[in-house]
């Protein structure tokens, strides 16, 4: 049943004295940006989207994402108004012991993304509608999006994406305000160019009102008739602050709540609450969420000697794992000849999503996809996952089960030369709490660690080379996330040498050339690298006299070596062998070499130490 206009109305209105209420009680929010889209707020979850308040993961329910994540009070208030969670919950706003933070993250179990850093919600809000898409489901998507964050070109990645997959599930609101923090916003009150551009993406747009609930109702009635398979936008016209004299459309109230010395009088303006609230939620019935469990068990098939590149082991088990458990899809920016995700999509093409270039869009669905219960895996070069950072610190933060793969790490993938090496990303990825780092050597441990990656819960990045190696581990060995493999060891052992990926293979020529000349060294495979083992590092470097070198196709800061370095502390000399300058052009072979992390400046990097 529809609910009626002066209920939806009331609810607006008790939208707008909560909010108010939590941000004067916290002494800080967003007010004004509250209630610009209050009344839009209002239709969308008491009128269009259908959802079962005690079940946050009905697989049925309609989903909504606050991309404009200033305005969590409004969030808040109308879980409450959906009987969610109580007014006293909404009250308790940004308090160091609240879930109801300054803006929203997945700690809330309704919340399926971080918001705040704007411009990002679009992408997630896609990454459910694809995920809508893959399971048959029938739910819809709303996304309220903020006119002065469409400034950002991630907006126009998610809009382009969105109607290439023909996205019919997918609501973008737009609450044209007209105010920034700063100032007015690039196009203030014009809806017309927003509703333009979105056109011109390919979406059905249409304007509205957004403080008139006949026009909104209309609005959305018009995007199910005459929408087809586009993917629709609301572009309404708001004033900030909207009712509520002291601040409507007024400058300089960006962030700032109500003084609590206005309070009463701000509350009587906007009149008490009527009556008791009876609305109750329309919830899809007859779906359940499905129990699946992977084993992620995979076979490997190698034989030790053979040369293969571990971007292409990568391909081969992306197949294996996601044959195991049908949660794992592959998404690509346009390079899966390259990073050979495409084997998945020559296998299982509904599990694959090509997203073309544009890696924050692609990061930003990973997450949507993550919350509605998908195991994704974003493959493109190490280099260019660089420019989506801030999307991967989102993921971090809502604790998305995101695996990351960057393949053509390093000056060892040869005459592209230093724009498409990957040599930041051990450090961007460190730095991100909670994540997983793994860095295998072989296919063997490729394929192993794959697997693992799939197994953990949470962020994890592999990092694969371009070129072939040799496989060096039998097909039953084992690669537990925190560990590592000692791959040359003897009781006379002088200096021990950590490597990653392809620097393990340089370590492995230079213990054999230092075993003839009667110095034998330690070789070690930190194929974790967050977390790494500590234990074993420090054992090795106590049995070989303190003496540690790290060698690694990474800049020096940042990456493996600062990895050991944190372990071993003062208990040992560390020497870090790493790219130090902006490489050059050139064949792989010479490039470590002239960079410094080949076997001949490791067994120099040993003599030194000896």
């Amino acid at each position: 049943m529809p609910t009626a206009i002066d209920t939806l109305k009331e609810k607006g209105r008790r939208l707008r004295i909560l909010s108010l209420k939590a941000t004067t009680e916290a002494g800080s929010g967003h007010p004004s940006s509250c209630f610009s889209a209050a009344d839009l707020t209002s239709v969308i979850f008491f009128h269009e989207m259908h959802f079962d308040p005690r079940d946050p993961e009905n697989p049925a329910n309609d989903r909504f994402v606050l991309s404009k994540g200033h305005a969590a009070s409004l969030l808040y208030a109308a879980f409450a108004g959906a009987g969610i969670i109580s007014e006293k919950d909404v009250l308790s706003l940004r308090r160091l012991d609240s879930i109801f933070e300054g803006h929203p993250t997945p700690r809330i179990p309704w919340v399926d993304v971080a918001t705040g850093s704007l411009g990002q919600g679009l992408s997630a809000g896609l990454g459910n509608a694809f995920a809508a898409q893959m399971d048959g489901l029938p739910f819809n998507t709303y996304v309220l999006l903020g006119d002065g964050e469409c400034a950002e070109g991630q907006v126009w990645e998610a809009a382009a994406l969105a109607s290439y997959y023909k996205a019919s599930n997918l609501y973008a609101v737009i609450d044209v305000n007209g105010l920034g923090q700063s100032q007015h916003t690039m196009d203030r009150f014009d809806v017309n160019r927003f509703a333009e551009k979105f056109r011109a993406f390919g979406w059905f747009a249409v304007t509205v009102d957004g403080h008139n609930y006949v026009d909104i109702i209309d609005g959305f009635e018009k995007c199910r008739r005459e929408g087809g398979t586009q993917p629709r936008v609301l572009v309404a016209k708001t004033l900030k602050g909207k009712g509520l004299s002291l601040i409507e459309n007024k400058e300089g109230w960006h962030g700032k709540p109500v003084p609590k010395q206005d309070l009463e009088k701000a509350l009587a303006e906007l009149g008490q609450p009527l009556g008791p609230d009876d609305w109750k939620p329309q919830p899809r019935t007859g779906f359940s969420k499905p129990r699946i469990e992977g084993s992620f068990e995979i076979d490997v098939n190698r034989k030790i000697g053979d040369s293969v590149a571990t971007r292409e082991a990568y391909g081969d088990a992306l197949v294996k794992v996601a044959e195991k458990d049908p949660r794992v899809v592959a998404l690509d920016g346009e390079t899966k000849n390259s990073t050979f995700s495409e084997k998945l999509l020559k296998a299982k093409p509904e599990r694959f999503r090509e997203m073309f270039i544009a890696e924050q869009n692609m990061v930003g669905v990973a997450a949507g996809l993550s919350a509605r219960g998908k195991i994704p895996f974003v493959s493109t070069f190490a280099a260019f996952l660089t420019r989506a950072f801030d999307q991967i610190r989102m993921a971090g933060i809502s604790r998305s089960n995101v695996k990351f793969c960057g393949s053509h790490a390093g000056v060892s993938i040869g005459e592209d030369g230093p724009s498409q090496m990957g040599l930041e990303d051990l450090a961007m990825f460190r730095a991100v709490p909670e994540s997983v780092i793994l860095y295998p050597s072989d296919a063997v441990s490729t394929e192993r660690l794959v697997a693992e990656a799939a197994r953990r819960r949470g962020i994890c990045y592999i990092r694969t080379s371009r070129p072939k190696t040799p496989v060096l581990y039998s097909n039953e060995d084992r690669f537990p996330i925190g560990g590592s493999k000692v791959l040359r060891k003897s009781a006379n052992d002088r200096v021990t040498v950590i490597g990653a990926g392809i620097t393990v293979h340089e370590a492995l020529k230079a213990a054999a050339k230092l075993e003839a000349e009667g110095m034998p060294i330690r070789v070690i495979d930190a194929y974790s690298v967050k977390p790494i083992d500590a234990a074993g590092i420090l054992n090795a470097a106590k049995e070989t006299g303190g003496r540690v070198v790290v060698v690694e196709d990474h800049y020096d800061e940042g990456g493996l070596g600062d990895a050991v370095l944190n372990v071993v502390g003062n208990q040992g000399r560390v020497v870090k062998l790493a790219v130090r300058e902006i490489p050059h052009s050139g064949p792989p072979e010479a490039l470590l070499d002239k960079y410094g992390i080949s076997a001949d400046h490791i067994i120099e990097a040993v003599k030194r130490l000896l």
